[in-house]
């Protein structure tokens, strides 16, 4: 076996397939690619952490692909906007890529030692993006509660108008026209950021909403369509860096398969407030779990000091508190999706009863 991959038995190919569903879950119903959760949580498996998040961005290939010709058979891509940010987000995967050989490769012999710079360089990556990720939407949500006004912000789209920069790049799908220096390095962010902890789309998406001023559903759209691109460079650059465990890709498709269907069909039966609402719960959830787990990689890096035995109080509160908040928000969706389901049935019988001039009626 490879220096620092991981012994699979039942037990924890069982727990990497959860983790899967669970992300699967909440992908399709926060249009999100789930990494938030699935990275962090091979993590606390004891995969280490070029290897999660490696595993995790060649996993997202597969959904991004299928995700974007849905999008793409709606309208819902503007692949000249996608490809423009490919050109600078593959420099920001190549980036994180080398940043992440550096600090797993160049430390020892693939232990958990060696990897401890690694782990808190993801975490604390992490957490800080996420936090901020998590902290805007809540924001957001307190204001549009307060003014009724639930339409993104304009604030920064409308300051950036100031500076045209040339070039002026028009976007036809989406409809806008952005600088193109502003689209490089909103492109380079994004790559750099799936690279580093495999969530690029937390990134993407928001600077094309609130940065360039595209649809909601054209942002997600492309962000899937640019995932797609993303993912494969992604799985090649971490594959040839040995950082890849195909093994733990297989397991994260075979539960996050059923679960994305699950999540999509919530989307449908669930106020989007309360979509909202549970995105930023959780994702603050999964930061606060990845941030407890930091202390025990400055100790094994030398820059804190105490006694070892708590590592393991450390990770169990830092693997209860995830498993907790992506068990509570899948069982959240769930319960809305069968609701939902049992009601439509009640429905369909009630009208089945009634006679055949009703049913004529529901079909038309």
């Amino acid at each position: 076996m490879p220096p620092g991959f991981i012994h699979l038995d039942s037990a924890s190919a069982a727990q990497v397939i959860l983790l899967g569903f669970i992300g699967g879950v909440l992908s399709g119903f926060i249009g999100s690619g789930g990494a938030f959760f699935m990275t962090p949580g091979m993590m606390n498996l004891g995969v280490l952490g070029p290897l999660a998040v490696g595993s995790n961005i060649t996993h997202k290939f597969g959904k991004a692909l299928i995700g974007s010709r849905k999008h793409g058979e709606l309208g819902h891509v503007d692949k000249k906007l996608a490809i423009f940010m490919l050109a600078t987000a593959a420099v920001g995967i190549r980036v994180a890529v080398w940043i992440m050989g550096h600090l797993f490769h160049g430390q020892g012999d693939g232990g958990k030692a060696q990897s401890a710079g690694a782990d808190l360089y993801i975490s604390v990556v992490f957490s800080v993006v996420l936090a901020v990720v998590s902290f805007s939407m809540l924001r957001d949500i307190v204001r549009s509660s307060g003014t009724g006004d639930s339409k993104p912000s304009r604030k920064i789209v409308d300051f950036l108008t100031r500076f045209r920069i040339p070039p002026i790049i028009h976007f036809p799908v989406a409809d806008v026209r952005v600088s193109l220096w502003v689209v490089l390095i909103c492109g380079l962010a994004t790559g750099y950021l799936a690279g580093t902890i495999g969530v690029g789309g937390f990134i993407g998406v928001p600077a094309m909403i609130y940065v360039f001023g595209v649809p909601a559903a054209v942002a997600a759209g492309s962000e899937l369509y640019l995932a797609v691109f993303m993912g494969a460079f992604g799985a090649l650059s971490y594959g040839f860096a040995g950082m890849v465990d195909l093994r733990l890709t297989l397991l994260l498709y075979l539960g996050s398969l059923v679960g994305v269907q699950i999540g999509a069909y919530g989307t449908k039966v669930v106020k989007e407030s309360i979509i909202r609402l549970a995105t930023a719960c959780i994702i603050a959830l999964c930061v606060l779990s990845r941030a407890i787990a930091i202390p025990v990689y400055l100790r094994q890096l030398g820059y804190i000091n105490y006694d070892s035995a708590w590592d393991g109080t450390f990770q169990m509160i830092s693997k209860t508190m995830l498993y907790v908040s992506g068990i509570s928000g899948a069982l959240i969706i769930l319960v809305f999706v069968f609701r939902a389901y049992f009601q439509r049935r009640r429905l369909r019988a009630s009208i089945v009863s009634a006679g055949p001039s009703r049913v004529s009626e529901a079909r038309t």
